[in-house]
Order: C-alpha cells, then structure tokens, then sequence
C-alpha cells in the first residue's frame, strides 16, 4: 500500500502557521487514496490468489480434487452400463491427461474465472478426444440477439468453434453472474477485498519485521530557536520521505534526525492494528467465498461445526456434490445424445470417500428393514435389482 505526504503548511503562508503554532511544523504520513483492488479477470486472480495465497490455493485444490474423484455412471433408462466408449473417453480423454486430471483443471477455471471451456476432438465422425481451452485464451462469440454462436479460441491466430449445431464440438461451463448473460462470476472475485487485505498484510508485516517492527509515525520539527524549515530544507526533507519511506517494502525503516527534527509514533503497532485478527478474518471470508468450512482450512475463530468430520460432510454436500451433479448433467446433455437419446451420464456418491460415514448409515438402515425384499432394499440405495447390470 503506497502512503501520500501531506504538508500542513504551505509556502506561502508561513506566517500564519508561525502564529498560530509557534514555529512547530509536522510531517504526517497518512493514506489519501482508495485501496488498489485486485482486478477480477482470470490471469489476476490466478496469481494473486491461487499462486500467492495458501488460503485460496489449499479451498481450490480442495475442492477441485474432491470433485474430480467422484465416478461416473452411465445408464440407458433404468439400466446401468458398465462399458461403453463414453465412460473410456471420460476415463482416458486425450494423450496427455486422465479423467481426474482433465477434469480438476476444469473444476480450477470454474472456480477462478467461472467458466470452463472443452472442446471435442473427433475421428471418422466419433469422439475421440477431449480437450479443455484455458479461459483467458478463449471468449464467447455472441450473435445479434446476445446469444452466444461460438467460442473464439486463441492469444495469436484465434479460430472459431461453434456452439449452435445440432452436435457442437464444444461445451461453456459457467457460474451463475447477476450480470452477465454469457460469461461467468467467479467465486475468488467476491473474496478480492478479503483476498487483497490477506495477502497486503502479510507483507507488511514482512516489511516491518525486516525493519525492526517500528511502525510509521510523525516527524515534528520543533527547534529551540523558533522558526521554520528553510526552502531548501524543506524540499530535501521532503524528496527523502517521498524516496526512502514510503510503500510497503520501506515500512518502518529508521529515519536520520538532525536540526530539531523529532519522531512522534503515530501509526497503530501491528499489536494494535491486530493483524492476526484481520488476517484470521479475511481467511474465513475467502474460504466462506468457495464454501469451504474454515475448520478443514486450519483457520482459527468462529466454527460452527463441533467436529471435523461434521466440517467435512458440509464441505461434501454443500459445495463438492452440487458442483459435480450439474458438470456430470452438462456432460450429459452433450455427449450423450452422439451414443443414443436414452443414454443418461450421472455420478456415484456412494464410492466417495468423504461420504462414506453417510453411506455407512444409510446402508445400516435399510439392512434392518425386515419388511423390504433384497430388490427393494438395492434399490432403495441406489442399486438395479439383481441382473440389470450391464
């Protein structure tokens, strides 16, 4: 944070500042401008949060390999199909990625842009690869009545993909925006004043603790004779504040007093200003911004979960299941119909870890309903009555 200087008095009126305080003259270092907010584009907050701030870099990673382990099933009607080339093409999309793989780094443009873009490769009219395109590389095109028409894809030589066909060989995944028909909001755009402040104080108290902690203050000039700073005096006085004292990376740094000049303390310590607080709080926000619990993150301060485990199957249902249920749909609605209208893709909750407490439960329950049939009680978690599989 860069800090403006504020001169009380002005040149040509020394005379009333000499009257009116007796030839005292103050030097205040004081912040005149609004903060500089981080910018919501995607190549921003992919440095400044995921890449600079553990807080947001670890609810990602949570989140994104969370969602990318659930597994895929496939149904035609009520039946479950066991093989079939659209589950391998989920399992192994292209040469250089598996499943997971591909599909965490699409959970991570969701979540830091709020789009996610795939393309579909074919061979001989059948899909053969998937591919995903990284968001500040690509926009939505947008026909005369806003709706979109194709993808735009490339930094250099852009090409085009459509998206209007009976079969496009693209898909737009996006986050809900209040304000935009066609691009997404991302969830790290909603954290950025929390995100700022986290990442800001941490460096100055880097800053300060490189300086001997001293925080900021006042330079009073306050001679025995009386009297003013001389032009001159003044204008080097000045340049050596504007030049060795001001931002973040001088935070602190000792001055060099000479001629009646004395330091009075006049910024917060960080005891004061409570950093560890602010900084608890700004990690809570940022967490609160992707829906993970602050427990499972290690921040301190208002849990409301009474345990870990309570934390982690809120993380699931609440954040991780919601997100994965409308990607497997709109992978669904994409893919599906090139292998026949009755194919349904969907995801099987039982085989996620985190759940598995839930599961354990469920199954219990249903174990000891004596007044269901084998059939029933398969059914009734999830299962195909004995025989359907294929």
């Amino acid at each position: 944070m860069a800090f403006s200087l504020s001169w009380p008095w002005r040149r040509g009126a020394r005379t009333a500042e000499r009257k009116s305080s007796g030839g005292w003259g103050i030097v205040s270092l004081h912040d005149t401008r609004p903060g500089d907010w981080t910018r919501h584009d995607y190549a921003t907050l992919a440095r400044n949060g995921f890449m600079r701030n553990p807080v947001a870099h670890r609810a990602v990673r949570m989140i994104a390999e969370a969602a990318a382990a659930a597994p895929f099933l496939l149904y035609e009607g009520v039946t479950e199909i066991v093989a079939h080339p659209l589950l391998d093409l989920l399992a192994r999309p292209n040469g250089r990625q598996s499943g997971p793989d591909l599909l965490e780094t699409l959970y991570g443009h969701l979540l830091l842009s709020g789009n996610a873009y795939l393309e579909l490769a074919e061979a001989d009219g059948e899909a053969a690869e998937l591919h995903l395109l990284r968001p500040d590389s690509t926009r939505v095109v947008t026909g005369a009545d806003g709706w979109p028409l194709a993808l735009e894809h490339g930094a250099g030589r852009k090409r085009r993909i459509a998206l209007d066909d009976e079969r496009p060989a693209a898909l737009h995944l996006r986050l809900f925006h209040p304000l935009d028909d066609v691009d997404g909001f991302p969830p790290l755009a909603a954290a950025a004043m929390a995100l700022d402040l986290h990442n800001t104080s941490a460096a100055w108290n880097k800053a300060l603790l490189e300086n001997s902690a001293r925080p900021s203050g006042a330079l009073v000039y306050a001679p025995k004779e009386g009297g003013n700073l001389s032009p001159d005096q003044f204008e080097r006085l000045k340049r050596e504040l504007e030049d060795g004292y001001q931002g973040a990376r001088r935070a602190g740094r000792p001055l060099l007093l000479e001629g009646g000049l004395d330091w009075k303390p006049m910024a917060l310590s960080p005891k004061d200003m409570d950093f560890l607080q602010a900084r608890n709080g700004a990690a809570r926000d940022i967490a609160l911004a992707f829906g993970v619990p602050p427990m499972l993150l290690g921040i301190p301060g208002d849990n409301t979960y009474s345990n870990y485990q309570e934390a982690n199957r809120a993380f699931y249902r609440l954040t991780v299941l919601p997100l994965v249920g409308r990607t497997t749909q709109a992978l669904s609605n994409w893919l599906a119909p090139r292998h026949g209208n009755t194919l349904r893709l969907t995801f099987d909750a039982d085989r996620i870890d985190g759940l598995a407490l839930e599961r354990e439960a469920l199954w219990s329950r249903v174990g000891a309903a004596d007044f269901l049939s084998d059939d029933e009680k398969r059914e009734a978690v999830g299962y195909q009555p004995r025989g359907q599989e294929r």
